[in-house]
């Protein structure tokens, strides 16, 4: 079974969050939700607390995945934390996959993880994927490599079961878009 680990900080994106955790869990993936501090309560961008399972420190087993909800304010957690970024390229160079939805695909663009590759986020946050070397895309969700990045809370279920497809496989990725209405 493929582990995701799904990372909180203050103000990030509520349904991003959910929508990621719940449709992975469907998938049989294990989610493990990892706050950026060592506060396992994080308030989301809407002023809805969640409970995460691991703080920073504890997260230290290779998922198969890191994934960061957007919203303004998380992703600017994000963007400020060097603990974060360092955790990022280690799980890059340790042959694993990194996805980030709306403007945090700005956090993986400072990390230096998308220089050189397509990407995709939120319309208006396209300059610091610009500026650390990625090739902007206009599309709902991009696979380059081993990063996935998508646009923002309505393409969060799309962004969710092209990580199924990634993480558990072509078949369940098809059966839950069939089951949830999204084929």
């Amino acid at each position: 079974m493929a582990l995701a680990h799904v990372y909180l900080a203050e103000g990030f994106e509520e349904i991003e969050m959910v929508s990621i955790a719940d449709i992975l869990r469907r998938a049989g993936v294990e989610v493990k939700l990892v706050s950026l501090t060592e506060n396992l309560t994080v308030h989301g961008a809407h002023a809805i607390a969640m409970q995460a399972d691991l703080p920073f420190s504890a997260a230290t087993a290779l998922a198969d995945a890191i994934i960061l909800p957007g919203g303004g304010q998380g992703t600017q957690n994000m963007i400020a934390s060097p603990a974060l970024a360092q955790r990022l390229q280690a799980h890059l160079a340790g042959g694993k996959r990194v996805a980030a939805i709306c403007a945090a695909p700005m956090a993986l663009a400072k990390a230096g993880i998308l220089k050189g590759r397509q990407a995709c986020c939120y319309p208006g946050c396209e300059g610091p994927l610009v500026e650390n070397g990625a090739t902007v895309s206009s599309y709902n969700v991009v696979t380059d490599g081993p990063v996935t990045t998508s646009r923002g809370p309505a393409t969060a279920g799309m962004f969710a079961l092209e990580l199924v497809r990634l993480l558990a496989g072509e078949a369940k990725a098809h059966e839950l878009a069939r089951g949830m209405l999204y084929a």
